[in-house]
């Protein structure tokens, strides 16, 4: 029995990749999958071209800029940072979802749209992503969680806390996040 998809437009997350030195070839690959729509800066552009992936923005001030692949499109940083302008770019053209590849993570470019988008951040060895109160996830003992913001008033369950805001889960089965704030990031190690 074959299985035939239809991938509507923004149907999958976004792939915003912003620097692609430090990142596995299969993940890419994992992250490419249902063709989702490509963002990306001039750098990256011609690394991801190597590849043979098609790009579908470019996050440019430079009108004359000229790139490899046709029908790529721009998007004017303005007075925005590259991360802000394309953060920007997909809530106002209501995506809901984007997964973000970087090399060099600089979370206060994330935080304003973190309650507008469904994010998720891959940087080095890490996947990042805001929770809100009462998340819960399934993940194996031993698993390293760490939480990227301040919380005063924590609790969990299923973890036991290594200091410095990382946290290892004990069993096999759920942990779960309780706290005041309207979100927090957390980081889970990449295998």
């Amino acid at each position: 029995m074959s299985s035939h998809h239809i991938v509507r437009e923004k149907q999958e997350p976004a792939l915003l990749v912003l620097g692609i030195d430090n990142f596995e070839e299969e993940l890419l690959g994992q992250l490419l999958e249902w063709s989702p729509t490509v963002i990306t800066t001039p750098d990256t552009a011609e690394k991801l071209n190597s590849f043979g992936i098609k790009i579908d923005w470019i996050i440019t001030d430079d009108d004359g800029a000229v790139f490899t692949q046709s029908d790529v499109r721009l998007i004017a940083a303005g007075n925005s940072n590259i991360t802000q302008a394309a953060l920007k770019f997909l809530t106002i053209n209501n995506y809901p979802a984007v997964n973000v590849i970087t090399d060099d993570l600089e979370l206060s470019d994330f935080l304003p749209y973190a309650d507008k988008i469904n994010l998720v951040i891959f940087n080095a060895r890490q996947k990042i992503y805001p929770v809100t109160s009462g998340f819960s996830k399934w993940k194996p003992a031993d698993e390293q969680i760490e939480l990227l913001s301040p919380t005063r008033a924590l609790k969990y369950i299923g973890l036991l806390d290594k200091g410095q805001n990382r946290y290892q889960t004990t069993v096999d089965g759920f942990f779960t996040l309780n706290f005041d704030e309207p979100f927090l990031l957390i980081a889970e190690t990449l295998n």
